[in-house]
């Protein structure tokens, strides 16, 4: 692949990672970034790889799913991990740095490396013809993150199609199965008992009136100007459905017809369904259950339902404006564009949620643009590995595809019969000597 020269849009975290990557192997990058020029409504600081939602990059503990996703990326010399321990604060378990620090480092690296060019100006087409300033590159990488410019946004959605493109998102939790009390939940569909991809947690006329109460009292996030949006029908949060009235969700979400609860022999009066989201049927989502409610209210309130006084979250609900692409089928192996396959994607607007996955995202993406400059074949870290997984994640078909955080739900299953307490251990220690193998072969 003849690649001489790469523009990429956007100064995130997955458009510096990228760049940096590029020009460490002697390929030359223009780096587009409309800030100072243009904010988005999120944006206030005209450094490169601003942190908008918090100065957390989760936990660094070896044996959590993102502390592997982090230990991977420092031996593939990320420039992310490398700038983030030099600003590091003290955030307990959880890996956290000071956010002015961090992206003044990161446009310091960006700005001194001979082969980055930067340029201050918003780009508003992925089309050569109608943006000047895009001809002549040998590949275009769009790394313009969630809140994409609405430009951005349009010519994107030309390119994958009315429905290649999402731009908010109606997230229900996510919980860990091995969590779930099985005594309470039983497996089955609408009508359909023998179907083992969904679990059914069944509620009493008081139990349901219980949740149903506190639902319409728990504390609410308070949408930003950006997160602004109308709720279609289709993904009203649960907690604006219960409003409507006492047997809203009892009709709805809820609804129990077709079940019968092997505890009983009767058909429960409301029913709140778990839906396997991997092929392990490890991980479940709240069906129905996208949500505004506070993480700490979402964690009290779901464990009212019975089945779920234990439930360990893997991710809580959220409802955002949040740009991003059905990946499965709107891009390739390569993350590039399906239609248009000299345009590369990467971070959060590839379908990967957080700073650590949209970093990783864009690092992987500069690694394997150079391996193929150079004419060699990098393949993907295994599922086991933390990347691997997440990679994995945006080539997985799904009926409504969401992102996703890197967790251990999206590794292909341990094969054997760990303790609870030591699942994430045997997680952690399989993704590093995958890992480890993999990179001994295809790493120089």
């Amino acid at each position: 692949m003849n690649l001489s020269s790469v523009a990429i849009i956007g100064g995130g975290l997955a458009g510096c990672e990228c760049a940096f990557i590029l020009a460490n192997a002697g390929i030359a990058v223009t780096l587009f970034e409309m800030k100072p020029h243009i904010f988005s409504p999120a944006h206030t600081s005209e450094y490169m790889a601003e942190l908008v939602c918090s100065n957390s990059f989760r936990s660094d503990d070896p044996h959590s799913a993102v502390g592997q996703l982090k230990a991977e990326m420092r031996l593939l010399n990320s420039l992310t991990m490398s700038v983030v321990n030099e600003v590091r604060v003290p955030a307990g378990k959880a890996l956290a740095v000071d956010r002015e620090l961090f992206a003044k480092a990161i446009t310091a690296r960006l700005l001194q490396h001979p082969g980055i060019t930067i340029q201050r100006q918003e780009v508003s087409s992925l089309n050569a013809a109608t943006s000047p300033e895009l001809k002549g590159f040998s590949a275009i990488i769009l790394a313009a993150g969630p809140l994409a410019s609405h430009n951005i946004s349009a010519a994107l959605q030309t390119l994958t199609g009315q429905d290649g493109l999402y731009f908010y998102d109606a997230i229900a939790p996510v919980i860990d199965g091995a969590s779930v009390n099985m005594q309470t939940a039983f497996w089955g569909a609408r009508y359909q008992p023998e179907d083992t991809d969904y679990l059914n947690c069944p509620m009493s006329r008081d139990e349901y009136f219980a949740f149903h109460s506190a639902l319409l009292s728990g504390e609410k996030v308070a949408p930003r100007d950006f997160e602004k949006e109308i709720h279609f029908e289709g993904c009203m949060p649960i907690e604006a459905l219960a409003a409507r009235g006492d047997m809203t969700l009892a009709f709805g979400a809820l609804k129990p017809v077709g079940f019968t609860d092997p505890r009983t022999g009767q058909r429960p009066f409301a029913l709140l369904q778990l839906r396997a989201e991997n092929a392990n049927k490890t991980i479940f989502n709240l069906v129905g259950c996208q949500t505004k409610l506070t993480f700490p209210e979402q964690a009290r309130i779901f464990r009212m339902v019975p089945g779920l006084e234990s439930a360990e979250f893997t991710r809580f609900g959220s409802m955002h404006r949040n740009t991003f692409v059905n990946a499965p089928s709107a891009l390739n192996d390569d993350l590039s564009l399906v239609n248009a396959p000299h345009i590369f994607l990467a971070g959060q607007i590839t379908g990967v949620e957080g700073y650590v996955e949209s970093a990783a995202c864009g690092l992987w993406l500069g690694l394997s643009l150079v391996a193929r400059a150079k004419g060699i074949s990098l393949p993907k870290p295994p599922q086991e590995t933390a990347l691997g997984a997440l990679l994995g994640h945006l080539r997985t078909p799904a009926k409504h595809f969401q992102p996703s955080n890197v967790q251990f739900g999206l590794m292909p299953e341990l094969g054997l019969k760990a303790k609870k307490a030591n699942r994430k251990q045997f997680y952690a220690e399989r993704a590093q000597k995958s890992f480890a193998e993999w990179q001994t072969h295809h790493i120089a």
